[in-house]
């Protein structure tokens, strides 16, 4: 760490355990320089003298922070490392010190779910003791109540998880059916026990004009379900004013102006949106902070990435689209990143790269894909929604 500027180097002494990297940015938002443990973040490969963003996906939306010292808590960087972001300015430079947190980031998700777990048990208990303290009649009285209870608990259970199978009925029928004219579309959607926030659409904005998006709510529950419900009625009927829904860049801009998480429950989403051409096949898309769409012909695999960062995570990101054209023959696939990101039964996690291995063949079964999923997790059901949107065009 001795490239590092003294006070930079000097606030992260404390922390000299962990594998730390830094990435040293210009104010053209160049890489200029990199040291530290880069391997352990996936950074082995960073160029100097070109952009920052494209080489460290984390970083898309992010630059130039908007004030200094800036530190982002808990950022996937890939490879399933976490890391804070630290973020510094020298003179003209940014830099960018990496910090892993991975072990805490698993930590705070086991601690989670057994908090989750207790309480759950706590809840059961204190009702099992109202219903004892309530019962000052004979034991066969008390006997009874307590029968009564357990059927009560029964019930409520049983209709908790009849509310979550409608709602995520709900959700699955606002979906598009696929179609066959004037192109081929199908998909594939399981939505997590938890009910997560993905969801998807597309159709004619007119005669000339297909939009196709797919976005992702964080989180699980009713709230991101919600959310993502909202979304997607305002995508399929529009209704933000004299908003072009055929320019991905402002439909973006204009979702993040009106989804701020500090004002939706601290809820943000990522979304890919696309408008395809029929009449000279092409296709301009955006990308918020979503995994890119991956377009394939002939067993070639392109990843229409652009740069954008999630809706509602910072006011006044900017999303630049960016344009494709589309040979025929071509399939384009739309997912989340719970077509990818399954950790294995051995522990370890699947990355995009599993995804492109499937769509590289011609192979276009998508549900065969979910179930090599689910057989790679060695369980009944993922942990995440399942959602894609396969194009052929």
């Amino acid at each position: 760490m001795t490239a590092l500027p003294r006070p930079i180097a000097k606030a992260l002494d404390a922390h000299t355990r962990r594998p730390i990297a830094y990435l040293q940015i210009d104010s053209g938002l160049l890489l200029v320089g990199a040291g530290g443990n880069l391997e352990s973040f996936g950074l082995s490969g960073m160029r100097a003298q070109q952009p920052a963003a494209p080489q460290a996906i984390f970083l898309e939306g992010l630059l130039p922070p908007p004030e200094t010292p800036f530190v982002l808590p808990a950022i996937e960087v890939g490879g399933g490392r976490a890391a804070d972001l630290h973020f510094y300015r020298d003179g003209n430079h940014v830099w960018v010190v990496l910090l892993d947190v991975t072990a805490e980031r698993d930590q705070a998700r086991r601690i989670q779910q057994k908090a989750y777990d207790m309480a759950l048990l706590q809840e059961r208990e204190a009702l099992l003791n109202r219903k004892l303290e309530a019962a000052n009649a004979a034991l066969r009285e008390t006997q009874r109540e307590l029968e009564s209870s357990r059927a009560a608990l029964q019930e409520a259970h049983d209709q908790l998880q009849h509310e979550l199978t409608e709602a995520a009925g709900y959700v699955r029928s606002l979906l598009p059916p696929p179609m066959t004219q004037p192109f081929s579309v199908d998909w594939c959607f399981v939505p997590s026990a938890a009910l997560g926030g993905d969801a998807f659409g597309y159709g004619f904005i007119d005669p000339d004009h297909f939009a196709l998006y797919l976005l992702d709510v964080c989180g699980h529950g009713i709230g991101p379900s919600l959310m993502s419900v909202a979304i997607l009625h305002l995508l399929r009927e529009p209704s933000l004013g004299d908003l072009d829904f055929r320019k991905p860049g402002a439909v973006l801009a204009e979702l993040n102006q009106r989804y701020q998480m500090k004002s939706n429950n601290d809820l943000y989403f990522t979304l890919w949106y696309g408008v395809y051409r029929p009449a000279d096949r092409r296709l301009t898309y955006g990308c918020a902070g979503h995994p890119p769409a991956l377009l394939v012909r002939h067993g070639k695999v392109q990843l229409l990435k652009a740069a954008g960062g999630p809706i509602g995570l910072r006011a006044g990101t900017t999303f630049t689209p960016e344009a494709v054209t589309v040979p025929e023959g071509s399939r384009l696939f739309l997912f989340s990143d719970g077509a990818f990101e399954v950790q294995r039964s051995d522990g370890s996690m699947m990355q995009l790269d599993d995804l492109l291995r499937f769509v590289r063949g011609h192979n276009s079964d998508l549900d065969r894909l979910y179930q090599q999923l689910v057989d790679a997790r060695g369980s009944t059901a993922l942990e995440d929604d399942f959602a894609i949107v396969r194009f052929a065009f």
